[in-house]
């Protein structure tokens, strides 16, 4: 290969880096929160892209912390189990008997996959659930279907979170990985918390620069499904209103974006976890991908 050939094949690798370079200083040193979820979660080459992904921001110098839930597994986990899956308004009905099997299978096999992907590249990650160091508390989740409640079992709404053991983490290098399972505020049992709402709740209290929802389409559409064209950028405001349209899969991953960027979080993405290295495109080019969510405020106010 000659050096006019070599310099030609070098300079757009070249270009790409230093087009990431204000984004790499503008997040170092930042927290950031991604949820894993969808088909990122079960397709074996974008599992190791994640991983690739997450570490790479761990050491261009961001912190990253991961949260996970784990439906499909779950639901195939109670199937071989002769459990019956339920779901009442969009959340799985949780039984004694179903909570022990979501509680293996999230902490027990998904957690684990995930915390020996990413250590693949060095001792990087520390797997903990909700429970650990009072990480997350909850307390029953009784949802309201036509004017009543329902009992769902143990399936717990966020009441605490303490971000002690995550913040000691963060502070010796290390990538947490956190199991959407929460300890009980008022009696000896754990709950089953949705993993997008949890993943909401700990970048508000981590005070994160960023929380990504990866998720299975290519952001919010802003005419679904007379148009494919994704909303690329929305305030918090914009975002409420467009709330009770929503499907009922995107209802917790865009309720808690919405919660995110009200509490303290800059921006709030979703972005398409079926593309290999979205969180990349996403955190470092200028394009992005996705849509995100930030506060009224950075637009003064606006309505």
């Amino acid at each position: 290969m000659s050096n006019v050939t070599r310099k030609h094949t070098a300079l757009p690798k070249a270009r790409i880096l230093i087009e990431a370079l204000p984004w790499l200083t503008r997040h170092n040193g930042k927290v950031v929160v991604i949820k894993f979820g969808g088909n990122a979660m079960v397709n074996e080459e974008l599992k190791s892209a994640f991983a690739q992904d997450v570490v790479f921001l761990r050491q261009a110098g961001l912190k990253p912390v991961v949260v996970h839930g784990g439906g499909p597994q779950i639901s195939a986990a109670l199937d071989k189990h002769g459990i019956v899956s339920e779901f009442k308004a969009g959340l799985r009905v949780t039984t004694e008997d179903a909570m022990d099997v979501v509680r293996m299978v999230l902490a027990g096999q998904v957690q684990r996959e995930l915390v020996g992907l990413l250590n693949q590249h060095g001792p990087l990650a520390v797997g903990l659930t909700g429970e650990d160091a009072h990480t997350i508390t909850a307390t029953k989740h009784q949802p309201e279907i036509d004017g009543e409640l329902v009992d769902i079992g143990r399936v717990g709404e966020i009441t605490a979170i303490d971000t002690g053991a995550i913040e000691a983490l963060l502070a010796d290098g290390r990538i947490p990985v956190v199991s959407s399972i929460a300890r009980s505020q008022d009696d000896g049992h754990v709950y089953n918390v949705n993993a997008d709402t949890a993943a909401a709740a700990l970048a508000a209290a981590l005070g994160a620069e960023t929380l990504m929802v990866l998720t299975d389409v290519e952001g919010l559409y802003e005419d679904w499904p007379n148009s494919d064209e994704v909303i690329s950028r929305l305030t918090a405001s914009q975002l409420e209103k467009l709330l009770p349209e929503l499907s009922s899969g995107m209802v917790p991953k865009m309720e808690g974006c919405l919660h995110a960027v009200r509490n303290g979080v800059t921006t709030a993405r979703v972005i398409d976890g079926r593309v290999q290295h979205s969180i990349l495109l996403e955190i470092f080019t200028d394009e992005g991908i996705g849509t995100m969510v930030v506060p009224d405020a950075e637009e003064g106010d606006a309505v």
